[in-house]
């Protein structure tokens, strides 16, 4: 039986009666402004040790999430469930760092490498994930009600972003780009707090003394640590400038109060014990929603997941998101009557280190389980080794230097499960797993993520080299299939025979050779017949490689 059919969670998904709803049958454009590696330390998070006059103006016109969480604490995996609605776990886009370049388009071609395990210890090639039928990326639905989707950049979703995702995506993506008139959603990604960014900014003047900064208590008092958190601080403040920018733009374009306007990371910080992490350190990230005007401001203590993204987009502008969508929406139309209560995340492959870990939060609490007790905490991934400050943990800690709490991320051997009372300890330090005080939350979360993985078809326990198999048998990525046209007098039909493909058109006057980037339109209706333009095809399917492009007269 083919391990990559997923259980598909339904949610019935009700009409909410509030202002948000009313301003949606408007068509507001949405903008986001996303970033890179930052947790919420932010002042309107309740720690003003960067100054970011940008970000707190606008928090106090936003709705400000207090809980919202991504499902993977690094960028691939967590994007996937931006774009798609779905857990990694679920649709096979839980191993970080799958596709030879998901940065724009994505590359077609993928070359082996030399670093990556499954967790059999096997070499696994570089791929792009099939994800199953029928996900789609949610901005599909968005284009084809007439919004001028555009990302700049990055896609980064484990699979090379299909045309038919974005009317641009690159560099010169811009909601500017759209016809007049027309609604937009577009993507702004600032990678300036990017954990590259810790060595790539290192002669950059500091903002922020180090020391004023605040350390969590699994940081030692060392000049070292000091310097690259007080760097973290001052990238984070270079990122306050370019929201700043693009908000500034809006409103001289007389567009901020037509817009939402979402802000949020994609995990948490670049710091040891942040990214890449189960805990919270790792998937909580700051998060806010601000409509026009300021309407609706205030905060929102219920928690939200990535997972929940794509279905409150599509809710916003007025559309039921699909039934196979695993989370639920949080805003418009379509708002959820029942509020999340459980928050998942998983850790498997990170770059050449595999594991599997999950964890399930429940308001104070938070649940881990682990499959490899044998392998240690603290991942010795290479890039992350970049940071001064991760190499002086490593030698503190190999010289005993460290306390219990400093040298817990460094342990070599992991419990089966981990409980943590997150608000009592609220850097998940002090394991209470044998606490017998705990024994009804800890059954409650131990019996809560079974029944998740079970609904959602957790495909963790699947090496990744038979997930490769799979998804590119003998090795030869899928191909999608051409489409067929379907000529009439007066309209151009068009199918293909792949399943869950997406066909993207150009029309034009000139014949001429397409690339990815000529600007491909969603087709999802009959085409008009225009006498003597050329019309050209190519279906999609995602991790398929696309297929040939079709070319008429019409």
């Amino acid at each position: 039986m083919n391990k990559i059919v997923v259980v598909f969670l339904s949610f019935i998904l009700f009409a909410g009666c509030s202002n948000v709803v009313e301003q949606n049958e408007k068509k507001l454009n949405i903008l986001w402004l996303t970033c890179e590696d930052i947790s919420p330390t932010l002042s309107f998070y309740g720690d003003s040790t960067a100054r970011t006059p940008n970000l707190d103006k606008l928090a106090n016109e936003s709705l400000i999430f207090e809980n919202a969480y991504t499902t993977v604490g690094v960028c691939a995996p967590s994007r996937s469930s931006l774009i798609t609605g779905m857990y990694p776990v679920s649709i096979g886009t839980h191993n970080m760092r799958t596709a030879h370049d998901v940065m724009g388009w994505g590359e077609r071609e993928y070359k082996k490498q030399s670093k990556a395990f499954d967790i059999n210890g096997e070499n696994v090639p570089k791929y792009s994930t099939v994800v199953p039928n029928p996900v789609k990326c949610f901005t599909e639905y968005m284009r084809e009600i007439g919004y001028f989707c555009t990302n700049k950049q990055k896609c980064d979703y484990q699979f090379a972003a299909p045309v038919t995702a974005w009317d641009q995506n690159g560099n010169d993506a811009h909601w500017k780009n759209r016809e007049e008139g027309q609604t937009f959603f577009s993507v702004f990604n600032h990678n300036v707090t990017h954990e590259s960014r810790m060595w790539m900014n290192k002669d950059l003047d500091l903002t922020v003394d180090p020391e004023s900064v605040p350390l969590p208590d699994y940081f030692p008092e060392n000049p070292i640590v000091r310097n690259d958190v007080a760097r973290n601080y001052s990238n984070i403040e270079l990122l306050d400038k370019e929201i700043g920018s693009k908000l500034k733009e809006l409103e001289e374009a007389g567009e901020l109060d037509n817009t939402i306007i979402f802000f949020f990371s994609d995990h948490g910080g670049p710091l040891p014990r942040g990214k890449r992490e189960h805990y919270v350190s790792g998937l909580r990230v700051p998060f806010m929603v601000r409509f026009p005007k300021g309407e609706n401001a205030g905060r929102v203590t219920d928690p939200i997941s990535f997972v929940d993204i794509a279905p409150t987009m599509l809710s916003l502008i007025g559309l039921k998101p699909p039934e196979y969508m695993q989370g639920k929406a949080f805003l418009g139309k379509y708002k959820s009557e029942n509020p999340r209560e459980f928050v998942y995340g998983s850790g498997d492959r990170f770059d050449e280190f595999s594991d599997r870990i999950r964890s399930i939060k429940y308001g104070k609490y938070m649940f881990v389980k682990n499959y490899f007790t044998d392998r240690p905490a603290y991942k010795d991934v290479s890039y992350r080794k970049n940071i001064d400050m991760t190499n002086e943990l490593i030698r503190l800690n190999e010289e005993g230097k460290l306390n219990d709490q400093q040298s817990y991320w460094f342990r070599q051997n992991k419990t089966e499960e981990e409980f943590y009372d997150c608000e009592k300890d609220p850097y998940q330090l002090n394991n209470l797993i044998d606490d017998p005080k705990f024994e009804n939350e800890i059954s409650l979360l131990r019996n809560q993520l079974a029944k998740w993985q079970n609904e959602v078809g957790d495909l963790g326990d699947t090496p990744e080299l038979e997930l490769y198999n799979e998804m590119w048998p003998n090795g030869i990525q899928p191909k999608t299939e051409k489409p067929n046209i379907d000529k009439s007098d007066d309209i151009i039909e068009v199918s293909c025979s792949t399943e869950n493909s997406s066909i993207g058109y150009l029309i034009s006057d000139n014949d001429f050779l397409p690339d990815l980037d000529s600007g491909w339109k969603l087709y999802h209706k009959p085409l008009e017949k225009i006498e003597g333009k050329y019309l050209y095809l190519m279906a999609n399917r995602i991790g398929f490689q696309d297929s040939e492009i079709v070319k008429i007269k019409m």
